[in-house]
């Protein structure tokens, strides 16, 4: 039988290419953002005239620089939105509308289809079974214009889910536990995929979040096997009828169990995303800021969690929460959950990627210390190189939050 990369493969070619072969193929799905379209359509202006093979196949969304904090973000987003509307795109999300990952994930990815995108945290919608794939301006450009392009045919690797979630323990946490299993770029020229054991016990917010940070590990891609989670989700969120097929084991070039109920909540130390040690080790590390959000933690269940955290306390250090799209946003609105963030001491606002790659809405400052959810901690990520990034889930970052240093959620989630 196949694996879930060659059943897809197979449906796109007509035949089951081998891992190393080059081969050309049409994508479902072509997105870019504010950061990198402009990028994508320069290039497209040098090809001679700015077309798209399919408008209906295309996503934009402004988020990495949303709201513009400067002139030049603001030139960038006039720039494309004149494009958008030369193109008659009917896919945009102008600011306030999400994340690029999270709206391609909960308004368009399908279980098999190919997704390309002008960002590296593509592969997020591997979380509904999609083969997802960040590429560069240029790659997509070209994408955009032909309709089709090339990729080197990834070796599959099988993960194995058994179990459930610990108590403080999230899709974080296992992400995290893989980065110090096999380092960053460890799955480099892998397309990862992942049997949930039982499904239930492993939502669509933690297999978003671990598809997201696969970018860190280096997969070409990580899906999640569909299973009746998947699709629950479809049908819940897009009122999509799917039924998962039967997928039995194929020929894997290596394979690996995660066992949640070994998991603790862990953390990525500066400043390396492969730099793992549990909470316990690095508890008491006085913080200045903490960021709940993120295209990798901005779900509804990342803010249900930092809520229940936070309700009826007042934040020791400045913490700001991001929803990653307006959806997420107004259903955290009706819960009560923003309010109760907003009564800790949170600046919340919605839709924009903020902090997690320093563009604005909380950049750090020299020698500041931050524990934030998003995906990566390297030197000047999150603002000024001389700051320390934590990288966390977001139970542990609202605790961090409400002590003003580093701390264990479990007390707080147990009471």
């Amino acid at each position: 039988m196949p694996t879930w990369t060659e059943y897809i493969l197979y449906k796109k070619l007509g035949k089951t290419p081998s891992p190393g072969d080059v081969v050309e193929i049409v994508p479902d799905l072509v997105g870019f953002h504010d950061l990198t379209g402009y990028h994508v359509l320069e290039v497209l202006e040098s090809m001679g005239k700015v077309e798209v093979f399919d408008r209906e196949r295309v996503v934009v969304a402004f988020d990495h620089l949303s709201p513009p904090p400067n002139q030049r973000a603001a030139e960038i987003m006039v720039y494309i939105r004149r494009h958008v509307k030369a193109l008659g795109l009917p896919n945009f999300y102008d600011v306030g509308g999400g994340i690029l990952h999270q709206i391609i994930l909960e308004k368009y990815a399908l279980p098999g289809q190919v997704i390309f995108a002008a960002d590296s945290h593509t592969n997020t919608a591997g979380a509904v079974g999609a083969f997802a794939h960040g590429m560069g301006a240029t790659d997509i450009a070209a994408a955009l214009k032909l309709g089709k392009t090339w990729i080197v045919v990834p070796a599959p690797f099988r993960i194995d889910v058994v179990g459930e979630f610990p108590i403080g323990v999230m899709g974080k946490d296992v992400a995290l536990h893989l980065l110090g299993q096999f380092g960053a770029e460890g799955f480099n020229g892998y397309s990862v995929e992942v049997f949930v054991e039982t499904p239930k016990a492993f939502p669509m917010d933690d297999r978003a979040t671990v598809a997201n940070m696969s970018t860190e590990m280096g997969a070409d891609a990580l899906m999640f096997i569909p299973d009746v989670i998947t699709a629950e989700y479809l049908k819940t969120e897009r009122g999509v009828d799917y039924t998962p097929p039967r997928i039995e084991p194929g020929n894997y070039a290596d394979k690996y169990t995660v066992e949640l109920p070994r998991l603790e909540p862990l953390v990525a130390a500066p400043y390396s995303v492969d730099n793992i040690k549990s909470v316990r080790e690095v508890e008491g590390v006085e913080v200045d800021q903490v960021f709940i959000g993120s295209c990798t933690n901005g779900r509804l269940s990342d803010i249900a969690v930092a809520a229940k955290i936070l309700k009826g306390r007042r934040v020791k250090s400045r913490c700001i929460a991001i929803p990653a799209s307006y959806e997420i946003f107004r259903r955290a609105m009706k819960l009560g959950y923003i309010d109760v963030l907003t009564e800790a001491g949170c600046v919340v606002t919605y839709g924009t990627c903020g902090p997690c790659l320093g563009g604005h809405f909380g950049v750090a400052g020299p020698g500041e210390v931050v524990v934030t959810t998003s995906n990566r901690n390297f030197k000047g990520r999150v603002g000024h190189p001389d700051a320390k990034i934590y990288l966390a889930n977001p139970a542990v970052a609202a605790a961090t939050a409400a002590e003003g240093k580093i701390a264990d959620p479990r007390p707080y989630l147990r009471g």
